[in-house]
């Protein structure tokens, strides 16, 4: 059997990245960065405004986004929320629509989902007359999944007002992940949908266009210790999210697992504690000014 991108099978995708969230601390980090710091960095966008416009490009199943309103609204009481959400997952945006109607208390927060991806949503902009624009954009855990990366942050850039923010969240050039793409992503399967990228590549280009931000390094781990026993089903799924290879430890050359499996215990990626081994998933928050 052929390796194959983790991509080419969309439910396996789920179940591995519903484990990677179990076994990470992924969201906790996300949620530490919204409710301490992100209140400071939102200082800006809705002074004296009746309506604070939000655009959520790639928002999943909405819990992060969730996380992000309740911030917004605490700032600003009484105001309007109007929150855009574009999304190419139909699962994805039923889970949205669902979570929101199970949460209490978001009264002043209109929501409008959008099943396209974020180029299909830039080309419909084009295309009409009136192109909104936005007091906050963010792009969450999302620009692996584009084919232009400076074009895409070129063009949300373009839709903030005075005072907006956009921010993207990523893996940090720091992380695991950065050192496991740059040594192993010629051999994987790469796929069109999927980009290997980190926060050291999005701050080339924006240094490069010249852009104004700031860049905070979120602490996270992913618990891999599964990994290290053939055979074990949680630890063969998070190696095939790990190297977004469907099936991994069936397909894979020996050669190149017994590698990867060695790496993964090294401290480059990895932190041993006790028995058991913790994955450097380290992310970054970049916020950038109009």
């Amino acid at each position: 059997m052929a390796m194959r991108s983790l991509l080419s099978d969309h439910s396996h995708y789920v179940e591995s990245f519903r484990l990677f969230l179990e076994n990470s601390t992924e969201h906790q980090c996300m949620l530490e960065f919204i409710q301490k710091k992100l209140p400071g960095i939102l200082s800006s966008i809705g002074s004296g405004k009746s309506t604070i416009n939000i655009l959520s490009v790639g928002g999943g199943a909405g819990e992060v986004d969730l996380q992000i309103l309740v911030e917004v609204r605490a700032k600003y009481p009484g105001v309007v929320i109007c929150n855009d959400v574009v999304e190419p997952s139909d699962e994805q945006i039923s889970a949205y629509k669902e979570r929101v109607a199970k949460t209490e208390n978001l009264e002043n927060i209109k929501f409008s989902w959008h099943k396209e991806t974020s180029l299909e949503y830039e080309s419909r902009m084009k295309a009409s007359k009136e192109v909104k624009k936005w007091n906050f954009i963010h792009m969450i855990q999302m620009l692996y999944y584009v084919k232009d990366i400076p074009a895409t942050i070129r063009f949300f850039h373009s839709l903030l007002e005075p005072g907006a923010k956009l921010l993207i969240i990523l893996v940090s050039g720091t992380s695991g992940w950065a050192r496991l793409w740059e040594k192993y992503g010629s051999r994987l399967p790469l796929n069109d949908l999927c980009l290997y990228v980190s926060s050291a590549h999005i701050e080339e280009i924006l240094d490069g266009a010249g852009l104004k931000y700031k860049s905070y390094e979120l602490p996270s781990d992913m618990d891999i210790t599964d990994c290290f026993t053939d055979g074990n089903r949680n630890g063969e799924l998070l190696l095939d999210f790990l190297t977004e290879t469907c099936n991994f430890s069936k397909t894979a050359p020996t050669e190149l697992k017994n590698e990867i499996i060695r790496d993964l215990k090294k401290l480059e990626y990895s932190e041993k504690r006790d028995d058991k081994y913790f994955f450097n998933n380290n992310l970054s928050a970049i916020v950038i000014e109009p």
